[in-house]
């Protein structure tokens, strides 16, 4: 599919200059942080050198002050207390740090994942009734709960209260709790409305540390799994969110715990050649690779057995008891794979022999059979092929249920709550969601659905768009200028990884075709001294034609290093190609 260049406009000249010659780095470079907003020093060392001191005090967020009461009231009483969230990377992640932070002083602690298949998404009667067998008189609920208020006046009528720690957005109704951390309620005067669900739990225990005066690097050991969240929910890495992945990070890439080193030895990123029997990382790992390589395998568990077993890996202190965990939770993900691209494949046939489906404004493509585990998966891989807003549905428990997908500057919770009445539950942000319907509405909803996309989509074309941050020439890219671009990391939503675009390059006579259909290529100005350049452009193999004609091309790409045989080299990643007229 052709994708669109556009180019960022460039920052205010002065301020360019200004921000440039203060760092004594290339206008280039200083044109990135002027896009960013960063225009004096002191801005410029906030970006590059996160502070842990400048998070917010968490009692800014509306109904700490109660939750923390109710803690001390659980503990000081004796309560036994459940930590409860969803199945995913960002609930398990949060189950985990905040059970392991209690349970160092409050022994009477539990934790619960639902399950996928039989209790759904979110806070379940049955979670609810196994805390009252229990004896349970206090829930956390984490990254799930805001719009559970059905759930939380049943477990009040049991005598158990709730706290809900979430991040998605509120339905019309407040669920009645003892607390609600949510930043997104409007009347929460919180700064930052960003976090993750783990990162809410963070702030959480924050909070219970600052008010019992307990030392904050005690907290420190948990960003691990705030950075693991923050990656694979896909929210924002600005603010907060930035200093908890920054430091997160450094924390999997010096003393990764247990279960997440068992993790990575199926991810061909550590090695064991330390000298001394144990295990190293090849290179320093990235939030791209926690995206990719950690956030699948832990989701893995949720989506073919339980939850809970991804808990119990981030949990656990011991290293042999993490290994065991982690074959059977890479067992899971191997099958998770072959099920996913399976679906992907039937739907893609469905779609093609359908002419109304092929020829909509939008997705929604419904099949019984396919696993509930990976919907969420297929809809995200039609998305990338068709490029439109998307919904894959099975059914499970007598009801059809869905995972939506959405594409650049499109709400999809927007569109799915404008089809609320034909639907038992849904929840969600803007770029993915989740929903339920009863099978006779299924025809009602893809109608409406259709219908809502193609309004608010009206004189819109879809295309991919790739965001060009700047213009520069080959030259510009040495070690130095790699060396500060790296410090733009962590990279994602709010802060991607900077896109440069270089017009009228040529093959300098090593390109070719490698693997499955891409290209490794060597690259010159043919008018400017230096390179040759090595690129490499995946999936991008039907260009070569062209390029090995010399014919001069335009290229969209990010810099980064490539180690191969110990030798580690400046790359081009070409996100895409498109050749003069």
């Amino acid at each position: 599919m052709d994708k669109c260049w556009v180019v960022r406009p460039s920052g205010d000249p002065e301020k360019v200059k200004e921000i440039s010659q203060v760092l004594g780095i290339d206008q280039s470079l200083g044109n990135l942080l002027v896009q960013r907003g960063i225009t004096t020093f002191n801005d410029a060392k906030t970006f590059f050198r996160p502070s842990l001191e400048d998070l917010f005090d968490p009692f800014l967020m509306k109904d700490m002050d109660k939750a923390i009461t109710r803690i001390r009231k659980a503990i000081d009483s004796k309560e036994r207390i459940l930590v409860y969230g969803d199945y995913d990377v960002d609930g398990t992640s949060a189950v985990s740090l905040v059970y392991t932070f209690f349970q160092a002083f409050h022994p009477d602690i539990d934790f619960y994942i639902p399950d996928r298949y039989t209790e759904g998404y979110g806070i379940s009667f049955n979670g609810i009734d196994f805390a009252a067998e229990t004896n349970v008189k206090l829930i956390i609920a984490l990254d799930c709960g805001i719009k559970a208020v059905e759930k939380v006046a049943y477990a009040t009528s049991k005598g158990i209260d709730f706290i809900i720690c979430d991040h998605h957005r509120p339905g019309a109704e407040i669920p009645a709790a003892a607390a609600v951390l949510d930043p997104k309620q409007s009347d929460c005067n919180y700064p930052y409305k960003e976090l993750s669900g783990c990162g809410i739990g963070f702030k959480l225990i924050q909070a219970y540390s600052q008010e019992n005066k307990l030392p904050f690097d005690n907290l420190i050991q948990y960003l691990d799994l705030v950075a693991i969240s923050i990656a694979s929910d896909i929210v924002d890495i600005t603010g907060e969110n930035r200093i908890l992945a920054y430091f997160g990070l450094k924390l999997i890439n010096t003393h990764p715990r247990p279960g997440l080193e068992a993790l990575l030895r199926y991810s061909a990123m550590m090695k064991n050649d330390d000298g001394l029997g144990g295990n190293v990382f090849i290179r320093e790992l990235t939030i791209t690779d926690l995206v990719f390589m950690i956030g699948p395998r832990i989701n893995a568990a949720g989506r073919i057995e339980s939850g809970k077993n991804s808990v119990r890996l981030l949990i656990t202190k011991d290293l042999e008891d993490a290994k065991n965990v982690a074959v059977q939770i890479n067992a899971h993900n191997t099958e998770r794979k072959t099920l996913d691209s399976s679906a992907t494949l039937q739907a893609i046939g469905m779609i093609g022999a359908d002419e109304r489906l092929k020829n909509a404004r939008s997705t929604v493509i419904y099949h019984p059979d396919w696993h509930k585990g990976v919907i969420g998966i297929v809809a995200s891989r039609l998305t990338e092929t068709y490029y439109r807003p998307t919904i894959v549905l099975t059914l499970s428990n007598g009801l059809i249920t869905g995972s939506a997908r959405s594409v650049r500057d499109f709400d999809i919770y927007e569109a799915v709550d404008a089809c609320s009445d034909l639907l038992e539950h849904f929840g969600g942000h803007k770029f993915a969601a989740g929903l339920s319907l009863k099978p006779e509405n299924l025809a009602a909803f893809s109608e409406r659905f259709e219908s809502v996309v193609s309004d608010r989509l009206q004189g819109i074309e879809l295309v991919p768009v790739l965001d060009v941050d700047a213009v520069i020439s080959l030259h510009h890219i040495n070690s130095r200028f790699y060396g500060i671009l790296k410090q733009f990391a962590p990279f994602g939503p709010g802060n991607m990884a900077p896109l440069f675009m270089t017009k009228g390059v040529m093959d300098a006579g090593g390109s070719r075709i490698v693997g499955k259909n891409h290209l490794k290529l060597s690259v010159v100005h043919p008018d400017i001294a230096g390179g040759p350049f090595s690129a490499i452009a995946f999936q991008q193999g039907e260009r070569y034609g062209l390029i090995e004609k010399q014919i001069p091309f335009n290229i969209c790409y990010h810099v980064e290093e490539n180690e191969w045989n110990g030798s580690v080299n400046l790359q081009l990643n070409v996100k895409d190609i498109k050749f003069s007229d």
